[in-house]
């Protein structure tokens, strides 16, 4: 969620005729309410507690100009995959801290500011709005690379590289409301080398980390502190420091908290609401930023965190939403390195769209009801929210169209999806495979209230478009509460037979893996994690076992081979032990024991998506 999109978007809508400054301008005015308050002495209190406890066949349109390439270059330039144009590296931007150029007045008057807002609207972070900050959620601390950890089996010879998982790891004390979406990116990653393995966590050295170190203190607005009156105020405290110089927001917006992709000899990590951060992985397995890859201010928009690669054509797909129209942009990256231009969707309102897929010959897109919802906070709502009566549609777009002119509009029954399986095309439709939810709630405070954790309760679903008719079919695959759903990534836009997911318990903890057979008729008269129907194998974590996303590894590089021949690595925490391993799972026998337990040197908190990149990818880092 964009906390710089509330910000913006509340200044021209909620005040209109205020002196609130636009976050893009640099005058200094204090807006309604700020004179209100008086300065004090800034924070720099670093938070500690909880660090020892406990992811068409169209022609191609012009490609945006890229740096030092020359029309000879290209042998066969037509934009894509099979093109030789020789690789486009951009180099990312060195995301150093600034000193800023304003007094410690300035920083002390938006402190006190905040400190009023807090004492007015908020009791502060009580344990219970804080559940997210505790137990296996707390965050830890970096830690270099330790190597020769103990190893139960062994490893394949097909996992030397780097297994990376990122997630959410607040580095200094929330100053009130958080949310899961707000911590600072922590990399945990696993460096597989003949037999032997070294585990290594890093921050995503973002500009929004490095300023709040200097303050010693959490400065910049975060989502769990936009709802109701409060949230208003919140926005205005973080426009002021924007004003004041306090804060700069020109070398990116976030965390890179969310998931990773790997393109163009280069390891990415992403949110979906900044642009990404270029992480290098060093020989020992250490884990480097090496800056916010702008393409060079190619890139004018945010970055899905689930951007999508078809392993053929070496294209990346990828989306960004925004609260200003246009509300939705789709655009492409070549095999090597060069963006085409983005083509701008239009869809009625600014909705929170995470996931998307591809086809060999068209891109989908998600148009539901969780909206952003920003005239909901005087009413004592959370910034965004589900809408049932808004309708639910997917958009269906040649992937290689120049503009929207040729999308397709299907009407689905309400829900809400946050993770696409797959998606590919039989004859006149197009199918796609997805965890799919009757609705959500992103208010951690109103789930609270019902005395449980936020829980996700997805299942798997099959939808299918009919291109010609717009007949849109929907059938439920599984009764088990699953989400991360993972394939062979190989045949990403292509028919795929097996699908990897989470199995999620009432307390939104992954508990095991499910194997899906599409070729199988679903059994739907039980939710317990057994084999049957369509299940075609089970992992159990064990009890008082839990962990995060699965990824599947293939034997084999291609489409060679059996699809499921490989392996599935995650992260699982024993909360008896307080404990975290690397479990890896045979994908294909889905046996109950693991192929190999890497024991690691300390716990890996819950977080969000893993990728693995092969020691082959690892040589030809950029």
């Amino acid at each position: 969620m964009d906390t710089g999109m509330a910000s913006s978007y509340l200044t021209t809508s909620l005040f209109p005729g205020s002196n609130i400054p636009s976050l893009s301008k640099s005058t200094v005015s204090l807006p309604f309410p700020l004179q209100l308050f008086g300065a004090h002495g800034m924070a720099e209190v670093h938070w500690r507690r909880g660090l020892s406890v406990a992811a068409s066949t169209q022609n191609p349109s012009p490609w945006v100009a890229e740096p030092d390439v020359k029309e000879g270059d290209r042998e066969r330039d037509d934009g894509y995959g099979a093109g030789s144009l020789n690789h486009v590296y951009y180099n990312p931007k060195k995301v150093e801290f600034r000193r800023p150029k304003v007094g410690s007045w300035a920083a002390s008057v938006c402190d006190f500011v905040e400190r009023a807002v807090v004492w007015a609207f908020d009791a502060g972070l009580s344990d219970k709005k804080a559940y997210l900050l505790f137990d296996n959620y707390a965050p830890v601390e970096e830690l270099g690379p330790v190597g020769d950890l103990p190893i139960i089996g062994t490893i394949p010879e097909c996992l030397n590289g780097e297994f990376v998982r990122v997630g959410p790891n607040p580095r200094l004390k929330p100053i009130s409301g958080y949310h899961w979406f707000d911590g600072d990116g922590m990399m945990h990653g696993l460096n597989i080398k003949d037999g032997k393995a070294t585990y290594v966590a890093r921050f995503v050295k973002t500009s929004r980390l490095q300023q709040e170190e200097y303050y010693g203190a959490a400065k910049f607005l975060k989502i769990g502190q936009l709802k109701g009156l409060r949230g208003l105020f919140y926005i205005a405290v973080e426009k002021l420091r924007l004003s004041l110089g306090v804060l700069d927001e020109s070398n990116g917006l976030y965390g890179g908290n969310t998931a990773f992709v790997y393109h163009n000899n280069r390891l990415l990590a992403l949110h979906e609401i900044d642009k990404p951060y270029a992480i290098r992985v060093l020989d020992d397995g250490d884990l480097q930023t090496m800056g916010l890859q702008d393409y060079e201010q190619r890139l004018g928009h945010s970055f899905t965190a689930h951007p999508k690669i078809d392993s053929t054509t070496g294209e990346l797909f990828m989306f960004a939403y925004q609260e200003k129209v246009p509300y939705l942009i789709y655009r492409v990256i070549s095999k090597n390195g060069t963006l085409r231009e983005p083509v701008p969707i239009t869809i009625p309102e600014c909705v929170m769209m995470h996931d998307f897929a591809i086809t060999e010959n068209y891109a989908l897109f998600m148009d539901l009801p969780l909206r952003f919802n920003p005239t909901g906070l005087p009413k004592g709502e959370f910034i965004f929210k589900f809408d049932p009566s808004k309708e639910s549609r997917f958009g269906i777009l040649p992937r290689y169209a120049t503009d929207e002119s040729q999308i397709r509009w299907c009407k689905i029954p309400t829900c809400f999806i946050f993770h696409n399986a797959n998606a590919w095309e039989e004859g006149d439709e197009v199918v796609l495979i997805t965890c799919r939810m009757p609705g959500i709630e992103l208010d951690l405070e109103l789930e609270f209230k019902k005395e449980k954790a936020w829980s996700v309760f997805s299942k798997l679903f099959e939808f299918r478009m009919n291109l010609k008719t717009g007949e849109v079919k929907q059938r439920q695959l599984s009764s088990l509460s699953t989400d991360f759903p993972r394939i062979n990534e190989e045949y990403t836009g292509r028919k795929t037979r097996f699908v990897y997911c989470g199995v999620f318990d009432e307390l939104n903890r992954v508990i095991g893996v499910v194997k899906y057979d599409l070729d199988e008729e679903p059994c739907l008269t039980t939710g317990d994690l057994q084999k049957g129907g369509n299940v075609a194998g089970v992992f159990s974590l064990g009890p008082g076992r839990s962990g995060s996303e699965a990824i599947f590894v293939p034997l084999k590089r291609g489409m060679e081979g059996p699809e499921d021949d490989g392996y599935l690595i995650l992260f699982v925490y024993d909360e008896n032990k307080g404990t975290s391993e690397a479990v890896i799972i045979d994908a294909k026998t889905m046996a109950a024991d693991p192929v190999a337990t890497v024991k690691l040197p300390r716990r890996v908190p819950y977080g969000f998506h893993a990728h693995f990149v092969s020691q082959e990818q690892l040589m030809q880092q950029a």
